[in-house]
């Protein structure tokens, strides 16, 4: 629902980085899309790990100690695409000179912070 609130907010206020859901980002760096990639591979065989971990019926904590890795891992992607929406979509919108524009783009930021990146 928070989600739906700020894209319309986000469209009303004609953010030029918003393209709707499912669109693409304004701009995306080379590298850390590059680094996201690789670090999703990794994340995609730890996950593998996990379940043959499950099906073999390891150790309970161990399995817990691996979960933790992935998640500390996907929160790594994460602040690289925070990173990356902070460089190019935030960065236009609060440089615009549009009150709505850069409103909306603060709304998201603390969203996502508060929401998301926790």
């Amino acid at each position: 629902m928070a989600a739906q609130n700020h894209n319309s907010a986000m469209a009303l206020a004609g953010c030029p980085c918003h393209t709707g859901k499912g669109g693409k980002a304004l701009e995306v760096d080379p590298e850390l899309k590059e680094a996201n990639r690789n670090r999703l591979r990794r994340i995609e065989g730890q996950i593998r790990g996990l379940q043959k971990m499950v099906e073999e019926e390891r150790y309970c904590a161990d399995i817990i100690v691996q979960i933790a890795s992935v998640q500390e891992a996907l929160r790594g992607v994460a602040r690289n695409l925070m990173k990356n929406h902070l460089k190019h979509c935030a960065a236009k919108a609060l440089a615009s000179g549009k009150p709505k524009e850069a409103e909306a783009m603060y709304d998201e930021l603390l969203e996502l912070i508060y929401s998301h990146l926790r």
